[in-house]
């Protein structure tokens, strides 16, 4: 058998010379299995060396498909991977990508039964993936590739030479994927969005989201699609795990405001957080239309005119058009008479706490009972039980508290050493939390000599507030007292934390 021969030839570089021997031998025993093979890795190199003639590499993709060679041949199977993923890159390497020839390669390569899953299998999908992502060839090319055939090492990022990191390909799919699937609007007003598709598909991102909780933009298109599906309740679960690692991106919180559309307060307080973000003008341009919309409608005349101006200023700077809606409200009496404002940030930030309260709304808000104040490090101590305390800065969170108040906190996990880290933070009321915690004292003060510590019934008076209201045993007071814990004596005790008057 002329196997040896084929080979040397094979790899010595002499393609036509052992294609012609491989033929003859095939032809000579049609049905002989090693004909077959010794052919096909003829075939192989054929293609390999053809990868950047299209023409040629489908005439040899097509007469290795003649050879009908069982699916068992998975060496085979697995290599042609390789080399049709170089085919694909000729073409999508190109600054204007062939799609007829991208087309032409799918339809031949679609038919072939590849091993899947492999190293090989997934650098095919990588060469497909950079021509399709963006077109709507995308979903039919993806479910003949089949993303359950991605392998763990898919869904890390991939280290670039020079130390950057890619986004795994297995997630550039997923986006991909779901991009596709929105609805999209034909010139003619129709609305295309396969439901079916996209109900078969999101156990399949839901899986993806839940998996890889770093992954930030599964989540985003998980959002839109549920809005595209009508499915609102499960809308804002689905956006808030991903709404709060991109928090500071203006878009973001125009997304989150469709969870909210029937309640135009939570939409305002979502746009009025979107323009806090730093963003260019121009891409603020829809954002600001939609929020004059709502000014127009609350009549803060000034504050619309003060967003219009801006949009019509952006627009202008880019050359872009300005809509008849802008123009048109350029022509109203209210317009002529309003006030431009320098911007209208003191008006966002007044919903700031409300569209954060939104943001954090999945997780539970706790009450908590102001028990010490240091206001110039603007830091605060409290009581949430007997089972909890701890501290934390309120700086971002609160204008002014005091002794005494109740607050309604969202916890970010647990505290280090007593410190906690906080979400949000309001006034609030809490009587239960008060009652046990804080009560009215009155009597007469007791002070033991040479102390400087005090006692009014069984509340403790702190040697500052003994110098600070000049207090002397004998005197009755009345006041406030709370129950901290002593650290030092392992209990919790009542201290008086403020005097209402003194009664001689």
């Amino acid at each position: 058998m002329p196997a040896k021969e084929i080979k040397e030839l094979r790899q010595t570089g002499r393609l036509e010379e052992a294609h012609a021997m491989a033929k003859a031998e095939l032809e000579a025993e049609p049905d002989n299995l090693w004909a077959k093979r010794n052919l096909s890795w003829v075939l192989y190199s054929q293609l390999d060396k053809a990868a950047n003639n299209l023409d040629q590499f489908l005439a040899k993709l097509e007469e290795l498909e003649t050879l009908e060679l069982p699916e068992s041949e998975e060496m085979l199977y697995d290599n042609l991977s390789i080399v049709i993923a170089k085919a694909v890159r000729q073409i999508t390497g190109q600054q204007n990508v062939n799609m007829s020839s991208l087309d032409a390669l799918f339809s031949k390569v679609s038919t072939l039964p590849l091993v899947k899953p492999s190293k090989w299998y997934s650098s095919l999908f990588q060469a497909f993936h950079k021509g399709y992502k963006d077109t709507d060839r995308y979903i039919a090319f993806a479910d003949w590739w089949g993303l359950e055939n991605f392998r763990e090492e898919d869904y890390q990022k991939e280290k670039m030479p020079d130390g950057k990191e890619m986004m795994a390909i297995a997630e550039q799919a997923y986006i991909a994927y779901s991009k596709q699937l929105l609805p999209k609007h034909t010139m003619f007003g129709e609305v295309i969005f396969d439901k079916e598709k996209v109900e078969v598909f999101m156990p399949k991102l839901d899986q993806v989201v839940e998996s890889y909780p770093n992954y930030v933009y599964p989540a985003y298109y998980k959002a839109k699609l549920l809005l595209a599906l009508g499915d609102e309740e499960n809308l804002l679960s689905a956006i808030l795990p991903f709404a709060k690692k991109k928090r500071n991106d203006f878009w973001v919180w125009d997304v989150l405001s469709e969870a909210f559309k029937d309640d135009e307060e939570k939409v305002l307080a979502c746009y009025c957080r979107a323009l806090t973000c730093n963003s260019p003008e121009e891409m603020l341009v829809s954002l600001r239309q939609k929020m004059a919309t709502i000014f127009i409608n609350k009549e803060l005349h000034n504050e619309a005119r003060t967003e219009i101006e801006k949009i019509v200023a952006a627009r202008t700077a880019k050359g872009w058009s300005v809509p008849s809606v802008l123009t048109g409200w350029q022509n109203t009496e209210w317009y002529k008479r309003a006030t431009i404002k320098k911007s209208n940030y003191d008006f966002y930030k007044r919903y700031v706490d409300v569209a954060n309260s939104l943001l954090y709304s999945d997780v539970e808000e706790e009450s908590v009972l102001v028990s010490f104040v240091n206001s110039d490090k603007k830091m605060l101590n409290f009581i949430a039980s007997e089972d909890k305390q701890g501290f934390f800065k309120y700086e971002r969170l609160l204008d002014k508290v005091y002794v005494g108040d109740i607050l309604k906190v969202r916890f970010q996990g647990g505290s280090k050493d007593g410190l906690h880290k906080v979400l949000t933070a309001s006034k609030g009321t809490n009587e239960s939390l008060k009652k046990k915690f804080c009560k009215k004292v009155e009597g007469e003060v007791r002070i033991s000599e040479g102390k400087e510590f005090g006692f009014v019934g069984d509340a403790f008076l702190h040697p500052t507030v003994v110098s600070k209201n000049k207090l002397a045993s004998g005197m009755i007071i009345k006041g406030h007292a709370m129950k901290t814990f002593d650290s030092k004596k392992g209990q919790w005790s009542w201290k008086l934390v403020n005097i209402d008057k003194d009664i001689a």
